[in-house]
């Protein structure tokens, strides 16, 4: 046994899992805003469902979980539901309005395919990064 100590080593920040546009985070702090309860934050998900096999859900949070990933961006508090981590990793979601229609987009790098009426998604999990 020797004597030295060795100092623990800063940990480099990580990633957030997800990022919001502004005009994503500007509809998300106004659906808070008229919510008929208090709200810690917008729980992000993906489920199996759809015809290309996985959705994303949204959910109001009313706490956090143990395991949540909790990402702050923008003045928005969003809850990533931990066994979606992987699948949204690099995500960027987006909030769009058009002539027909006003929805939230995920821009999702994992994302290898999407149905054509665009409510289901076909995701892989972010691979290990290679050392």
């Amino acid at each position: 046994m020797t004597d030295l100590q060795t100092a623990p080593r800063a940990r480099r920040p990580r990633p957030k899992v997800v990022t919001l546009t502004e005009a994503a985070a500007e509809r998300v702090r106004e659906i808070m805003a008229n919510a008929e309860e208090s709200y810690v934050g917008l729980r992000i998900g993906v489920k199996n469902g759809g015809c290309a096999g996985q959705e994303y859900t949204f959910a109001y949070a009313t706490e956090i979980a143990p395991l949540d990933e909790v990402v702050e961006d923008q003045g928005v508090t969003v809850l990533i539901d931990p066994k979606a981590v992987l699948f949204l990793i690099g995500t960027e979601i987006d909030y769009e309005t058009t002539r027909l229609a006003s929805k939230f987009v995920f821009r999702n790098p994992n994302q290898t395919d999407a149905c054509g009426c665009g409510e289901s998604v076909t995701i892989v999990p972010a691979a290990a990064l290679e050392v």
